[in-house]
């Protein structure tokens, strides 16, 4: 089972700017095998990575974990939840269909195998002086958008202005932050430059980042980024959109005529002709239409659906093939999280007592068939999260912050906030509802005769639990009837997806508590300031907590400094830390495997890499198979 995971679905394609819609950090560095240095000690090279050199040499003949030879062809088909009325994956407003940046590339991508490390795509080659200060991208002079007119670097420029002016407001907080301005060069040569007194290390990798769009094509329809519309930006990537219904079902089809068909970071990749999403408003009903074929490859969510659900004849038949996948990804940071812009839950004491009602261990031994693990940390799974008390590292950087007043002095003894545990045999555990009674009596809330907790105003102590996926209802209602023990006035609300997108955004920003993700990268910069920046808690849609910590603010600016993985490795355990002593979250799980089940059409590398499943890219049909299930009537 899986939280909301924000308004957009995104392609498999890595390399989008990391804080349009949390994708992740693509950060910089030296290139391996030969950057070429000239007499101003400017850095010419095939990409870039953070910390040391890059995995792929400049004459690499394709990525590692593709099969270079694999066949071209057929159909995969995935379902979406709810519904869309969008193409414009960019804005807050409408609801963008899955996939809808599919289209768009951008100048450097990233691979799924390798972390902080970007290559060139639409271009040839960057540069960049030792400090980067500034970069510029050689494009490749063969780009073409999927009508087949050329992509120029005046494309890149109104790409990027239109970012900057009408992208997500807490974007162009940080983005202008750190970006001066772009210059056009030439027909196919582009510069950069980035405002004095910034961190550069993540930006020239960040601007690649940003994806591309037809300038012509923008102007013509009279498309504004701002606003939600059902025209697709034109892009120049492999796909393009093919069937359009509003609501229920998208296709994206394979462009024959995609420039970039022989790169070698694109063989092996690509594969399918058509990739459909079907849209269902319930859980149920998409399981069974993936049952009838009405989509052939689901990625499992519900812990109860892969222990119960896939005993059926076509799974006993080998029609349907389960499989159980490895996965090195981090933690999704998935949780309860407060809404901290009401000032009932700016009370760190009331939310101690909450979070101790949520019983883990009852509902992974009761409701997900032990299949889950706890999360911990905002960096679960990484060398990034916080173990133990702090290092000598750490300290270093918490003692200035304590001393100012902006930490506890505790912070730099105490070991890291760890999620409470819990009865995994009752579903209310004793002692923990003991210790949050004695939280909330020392906090001002005392128990009447009725059991209801009040204030010194006679204000009974409420909280509601927004949710828009009824499968988290058997999650929710055992943590609801916890906190009613406790005295607490506490309900579910569940409501359609367009009302809760509606209630959770700026400016209503109309809930207690929803189930929603801290968000991490597995090397962090700027987009840091989108997830958890007092400057943009009340305009971001990633911090959605409304987080403001003085403490936070300074952490970010070591991180997004450093100079060395070590010193980011310490100063994300630092913010770690920090943010787990926030308590503005109540972790729940996550799972340290991937669940699939596909009808048996398709096939994936033997490796299967640790970062991106990759399903709509570098897997591929076996038409022999479908032929065979074609005939059976298995499949149309």
């Amino acid at each position: 089972m899986a939280g909301r995971t924000g308004a957009t679905a995104m392609s498999g394609q890595a390399g989008s700017w990391p804080v349009l819609w949390a994708a992740g950090a693509l950060i910089c560095g030296l290139a391996l095998a030969g950057p070429v240095r000239g007499q101003d000690a400017v850095i010419t090279a095939h990409g870039i990575s953070t910390f040391g050199d890059l995995a792929l040499p400049a004459d690499f003949t394709h990525l590692p974990y593709v099969n270079p030879d694999a066949p071209k062809g057929g159909e995969i088909s995935e379902s979406a939840f709810g519904g869309y009325d969008s193409m414009n994956p960019y804005t807050v407003k409408g609801r963008a269909a899955a996939a809808s940046n599919i289209m768009l590339e951008a100048i450097l991508t990233a691979t799924a195998d390798e972390i902080g490390a970007s290559y060139c795509l639409l271009c040839t080659t960057l540069e960049y002086p030792e400090d980067r200060s500034w970069v510029i991208f050689n494009l490749r002079d063969d780009v073409t958008f999927s009508d087949g007119s050329p992509l120029t670097a005046e494309d890149v420029l109104f790409s990027f202005e239109t970012f900057r002016t009408k992208g997500l407001t807490d974007f162009r907080t940080v983005f202008n932050e750190y970006v001066k301005d772009a210059e056009v060069l030439g027909p196919h040569r582009i510069r950069f430059t980035f405002n004095d007194g910034v961190s550069t290390r993540d930006l020239p990798e960040s601007v690649g980042g940003l994806p591309v769009f037809s300038k012509a094509h923008y102007q013509a329809n009279n498309l504004d980024m701002a606003e939600s519309s059902l025209v697709p930006y034109l892009g120049s990537g492999a796909y393009v959109p093919d069937r359009i219904d509003t609501g229920k079902t998208i296709t994206y089809r394979r462009n024959p005529g995609y420039w970039g068909e022989g790169l070698p970071i694109n063989k092996g990749q690509n594969n399918f002709d058509l990739i459909r999403y079907e849209y269902f408003s319930d859980p149920s009903a998409a399981f069974e239409a993936f049952k009838g074929g009405v989509y052939t490859f689901r990625i499992e969510s519900s812990s109860k659906g892969w222990a119960t659900g896939y005993d059926f004849p076509a799974v006993n038949d080998g029609i349907i093939k389960p499989e159980t996948l490895p996965s090195g990804a981090k933690g999704s940071g998935q949780a309860f999280v407060f809404n901290l812009r009401r000032e009932i839950w700016q009370d760190p004491k009331l939310r101690e007592a909450i979070r101790l009602m949520f019983n883990f261990e009852w509902s992974n031994k009761t409701l997900f068939y032990g299949l889950y693990d706890r999360i911990n940390a905002v960096w679960e799974n990484t060398e990034m999260a916080a173990t133990g008390t702090p290092t000598p590292e750490e300290l270093a950087l918490l003692q200035p912050l304590v001393d100012e007043g902006l930490l506890p002095a505790a912070i730099l003894t105490d070991e890291a906030v760890m999620a409470p545990t819990s009865n995994p045999d009752r579903q209310l555990d004793r002692k923990n509802l003991r210790a949050a009674s004695a939280i909330l009596d020392d906090a001002g809330w005392p128990a009447g005769d009725d059991g209801k907790r009040r204030n010194a105003k006679g204000e009974v102590l409420r909280l509601e639990i927004l949710n828009d996926n009824p499968q988290f209802d058997r999650v929710i209602l055992p943590f609801v009837e916890n906190l009613i023990a406790l005295g607490i006035d506490a309900r579910l609300e569940n409501v359609d997806q367009a009302q809760f997108e509606v209630r959770i955004r700026n400016p209503a920003y109309d809930f207690d508590m929803i189930t929603d993700n801290a968000l991490s990268s597995y090397i962090p910069g700027t987009e840091l300031k989108q997830y958890y920046g007092s400057a943009t808690a009340d305009v971001s849609v990633f911090n959605i907590m409304g987080l403001k910590s003085a403490a936070a603010d300074r952490l970010i600016e070591v991180i997004i400094a450093a100079k060395s993985k070590d010193e980011l490795i310490h100063a994300t355990r630092a913010l770690d830390r920090v943010l787990r002593a926030e308590g503005f979250w109540i972790p729940q799980w996550y799972n340290s495997k991937r669940w699939v089940a596909y009808f048996d059409i398709y096939e994936h590398p033997a490796e299967v890499p640790p970062y991106v499943l990759g399903e709509t890219s570098f897997w591929w049909y076996n038409a022999e198979k479908g032929a065979a299930l074609k005939a059976k009537g298995v499949l149309k």
